[in-house]
């Protein structure tokens, strides 16, 4: 009997003691009922200052389908970097803690990976079959944002900032370690180097309802993820960039 494929979902996290509970119950609740998975939720804390440590404690106590990881220094790409390149399991994805994305996706998002031949899956909120409840400013933001980094770096997935996203352990092993940003570009920075190195992506249309409570500082991000854009640049028209290209061990044919 061939053994059931593992997941990690990774949750990373700062200061969310106030929902972590009933999110983390949720996923578990979701997985239970449809992933034929054997699977596990990762909590990862980067610097909260709250009750976040005490509440993932008490799950972890809880539940053996939990772990916590605890990191001091703040970052959600440190927090993904650092539960993704010390899983085990065939497929890692994560998820905000928010649940903005539906859940309803998850399972696709793992197939994806699992069966369907890809190495990198995202969701994403601006397909023609997705559906979004969020601001106008986010809206606009988010849309400006993509086409800048199509515009600029010649890309072909459509939303780089959904957080929703599943990896191989073989698109783990080769690109993780490439990506420089610790923080929110680190999304970015996955699908553009991954697409670069011809792991092609798959876009998954969701549901997507904006939280209330999100105390991302859109314009600070949006400028630090410009940056970013413009390192990346620099970086695939580098020497560098060839070299490593030429260094990649395995062909773009082969990576589905």
């Amino acid at each position: 009997m061939s053994r059931l494929p593992t997941a990690d979902i990774v949750i990373p996290v700062l200061n969310e003691a106030h929902v972590l509970r009933k999110s983390v119950e949720t996923v578990m609740a979701f997985c239970q009922a449809n992933l034929p998975y054997l699977w596990r939720v990762v909590i990862v804390d980067n610097g909260s200052t709250d009750g976040t440590q005490n509440v993932a404690k008490q799950l972890v106590a809880e539940y053996d389908d939990v772990q916590f990881i605890h990191l001091h220094q703040r970052g959600r790409g440190r927090a993904l970097r650092h539960a993704w390149l010390q899983s085990k399991a065939d497929v890692v994805c994560y998820t905000d803690v928010d649940l903005s994305t539906q859940l309803v996706h998850l399972r696709e998002l793992l197939d994806s990976i699992v069966y369907g031949g890809y190495h990198v899956s995202t969701g994403s909120r601006l397909m023609r079959e997705s559906r979004t409840r969020r601001s106008f400013k986010r809206e606009l933001t988010s849309r400006v944002y993509n086409v800048l980094i199509k515009a600029v770096l010649f890309t072909k997935f459509s939303d780089a900032q959904c957080g929703f996203k599943a990896v191989s352990r073989k698109a783990i092993e080769e690109i993780v370690p490439q990506i420089e940003d610790q923080s929110w570009f680190f999304d970015t920075e996955l699908l553009v180097l991954a697409e670069k190195q011809g792991y092609p992506i798959k876009d998954i249309p969701v549901e997507w309802i904006e939280d209330d409570d999100s105390r991302v500082k859109i314009m600070q991000t949006a400028w630090e993820d410009i940056k970013g854009i413009l390192r990346l640049r620099r970086l695939l028209w580098s020497s560098r960039w060839s070299e490593r290209r030429a260094q990649a061990p395995v062909a773009d044919a082969d990576r589905r």
